[in-house]
């Protein structure tokens, strides 16, 4: 994967926090917030969306994603989400598998409102994943 300059991942970093001011998060009150990296070298923004039936909500990350894939690409470079915590909490389950799907060797940057930081990539947060090769 091609590196991805300091300034791509400042520029990703400001987004995720702009998105998450437009999180739907009236449940929960955790606003999260996601930009991606497509592999055109357009960036896309999601945030969380809840619904009061909790099972439907959908997270930051698969709303970029998402939105991404809505638009024509098909390759995720980098993801970096946003949460207001103390502490940098990784993509769920539900998101790494989205992620897996564009970007099995992504780069996944996790920010948070202290200098906490999680920078690695998908194939490290879920190893041995199942995806698109396994269906061959």
């Amino acid at each position: 994967m091609k590196k991805i300059p300091s300034a791509t991942v400042q520029r990703l970093k400001k987004l995720a926090r702009a998105a998450a001011k437009k999180s739907h998060s009236p449940y929960s009150g955790f606003p999260v917030g996601a930009a991606i990296l497509a592999g055109s070298g357009k960036t896309y923004t999601g945030a969380n969306v809840e619904n009061a039936s909790y099972g439907l909500c959908n997270c930051a990350e698969r709303t970029a994603i998402f939105t991404a894939v809505a638009g024509g690409e098909r390759e995720v470079r980098c993801v970096v989400v946003y949460t207001p915590t103390k502490t940098a909490a990784s993509p769920c389950g539900a998101c790494r598998q989205v992620i897996n799907e564009f970007g099995p060797q992504a780069r996944v940057i996790s920010i948070c409102d202290s200098d906490d930081l999680l920078d690695t990539t998908l194939d490290i947060l879920l190893p041995r994943a199942f995806g698109p090769k396994n269906l061959d």
